[in-house]
């Protein structure tokens, strides 16, 4: 065999090599998530921290939040016209409806959201909600993040005319979709009284 073969053979397989791990970095590129989940911010975690003692959802009912009863689910993402909604699963919201307005504390959400797990009820996420007849005209931010909406209230918990902006921060549960997401693809409803299966509201306006 000549030199010329045997180094020719050798570039050969240098470049195979490399082509084989470079191949590994991309597959393992392509686990890892976009976002990852439960990764919190330093002022996302004193929120949660402030707000852990609403893991009992007695106490959350004790300060004014009532449960709407309906554990919610998207099983279909959102279509033209409709929020943008991965399927997922929004858990059982409970309102306090003397927070509701213009103003927004990151420790006081409108609405937190548990998770069905057997008959008791875990702590998922926080909602801050701004329904539009409050008159607000720009679009709310809180933690640097804008609102999602405005879109329509979630028939049949709420009204279609209920028209707001909202934005859901997952301080709890991991959501794969993002902290911000309103849906996590990790939160199940099957199985919980009044599971119920919603499209994704529509986009409105706010004039």
């Amino acid at each position: 065999m000549s030199l010329g073969v045997v180094t020719g053979s050798r570039r050969v397989s240098r470049f195979l090599a490399l082509l084989a791990s470079a191949a590994g970095l991309l597959m393992s590129a392509s686990r890892l998530p976009a976002e990852a989940p439960g990764t919190l911010s330093p002022e996302l975690e004193k929120v949660r921290a402030a707000l852990d003692k609403y893991r009992d959802p007695i106490v959350a009912v004790h300060d004014g939040y009532l449960s709407t009863l309906g554990c919610i689910e998207f099983r279909a993402p959102g279509g033209p016209g409709e929020m943008p909604y991965k399927a997922g699963g929004m858990g059982v919201h409970f309102l306090n409806g003397q927070l509701v307005g213009t103003e927004l504390d990151p420790l006081r959400p409108q609405i937190l959201i548990y998770e069905p797990d057997g008959d008791k009820l875990r702590l998922a996420a926080a909602e801050w909600f701004v329904p539009l007849s409050t008159g607000v005209k720009e679009r709310p931010r809180i933690f640097g993040h804008p609102f999602d909406g405005p879109m329509e209230g979630h028939h049949p918990l709420m009204p279609a005319t209920l028209t707001h902006y909202d934005l859901h921060v997952w301080l709890w549960k991991p959501n794969p979709s993002g902290t911000f997401h309103p849906t996590n693809p990790d939160l199940k409803c099957s199985g919980a009284g009044y599971s119920l299966q919603e499209k994704a509201p529509k986009i409105v306006a706010n004039d």
